[in-house]
């Protein structure tokens, strides 16, 4: 098969690229790369365009579209440092990027999985999240370029479908880590291995006690895979239902490096949201998929990862 990845040289981009690549397919890679960061190994293995997902329609790159048997759209920064830098892009990214890319689904008639996130919930009324809720999101936020982007990106899938019967596959995809994570990314498993590479205190944002659910990438890559392949349209968490506290992954990281670290508490940011957790059981209703890899044992291998660039 010869699948599209839009954001292919981000983190879980590029993940997908090596994973989809050892299995025999062709890949074809379309990065902006205001974010993401050629892999310098996987470009010998793949056609790679730099283009911004929002201009493929345009005159200049028009020339860039051939045929693909299915879009994987990872594109629009993921991190809040990242996204909030140029919050009007990083919303058009998921309105007018998002519709180029349904349009060309539609046109050949192919699949497309839209990568949604855990931020649809935004600060979660219920716990464990389960699909069917519909969020509590403040749309005049500084995170909302981010979450209502991804909030309206889902409501042009299910419009397509609706409409043209496109094939269309939301992933709503919660905290993932581990090898290629951006050192710069601005997430807190990374934060806090660099920052004990580094010899700096750990920085926690609040209390420490507001939970999130961490999956390992490799777990993460073989859901989206296996979502991709299926018949269900979703939308689906994909995601490692057990919670911890930021304080209690700081502790886990501090003891797998035999640090001595400081950690220290800042503000809490604006809308940051005080607990996640997913409910899979449409995931593994539907595609079979659940989480294999311990959080522990994912750890040491992103911890391996990170030493071995520093």
């Amino acid at each position: 098969m010869k699948y599209l990845i839009c954001g292919g040289f981000g983190f879980l981009g590029t993940n997908l690229s090596y994973y989809l690549l050892n299995k025999g397919h062709e890949i074809i890679i379309w990065d902006n790369l205001s974010t993401g960061v050629i892999d310098i190994e996987l470009l010998k293995r793949v056609k790679f365009r730099q283009v911004d997902i929002q201009n493929i329609y345009t005159k200049e790159n028009i020339y860039i579209i051939e045929r693909f048997d299915g879009i994987f759209n990872l594109a629009c920064a993921a991190s809040p440092c990242k996204y909030q830098l140029d919050p009007i892009h990083t919303i058009l990214t998921s309105v007018v990027g998002v519709n180029n890319l349904l349009k060309l689904a539609t046109d050949q008639n192919i699949p497309i999985l839209q990568s949604s996130t855990s931020e649809i919930y935004g600060d979660p009324l219920e716990s464990p999240q389960k699909e069917e809720n519909r969020g509590n999101v403040n749309p005049i936020g500084i995170r909302s370029c981010y979450d209502e982007g991804k909030r309206c990106a889902e409501s042009l899938c299910f419009d397509y479908l609706r409409k043209y019967d496109t094939n269309i596959k939301i992933a709503r995809i919660f905290n993932t880590f581990g090898p290629k994570m951006c050192p710069q990314d601005g997430r807190v498993i990374s934060n806090f291995i660099n920052q004990i590479i580094n010899n700096c205190p750990m920085t926690i944002y609040g209390t420490g006690e507001q939970t999130r659910s961490f999956c390992y990438v490799d777990d993460l890559i073989e859901g989206l895979y296996m979502f991709m392949i299926s018949d269900f349209h979703g939308p689906i968490n994909i995601g490692n239902p057990q919670e911890y506290t930021i304080n209690k992954i700081a502790i886990l990281i501090k003891k797998l490096m035999n640090s001595n670290s400081e950690i220290i508490y800042c503000s809490l940011p604006m809308d940051d949201p005080l607990q996640r957790k997913p409910d899979i059981s449409v995931a593994f209703e539907q595609l079979g998929w659940y989480p294999k890899i311990d959080i522990s044992d994912g750890l040491k291998l992103t911890i391996d990862y990170f030493l071995d660039k520093h």
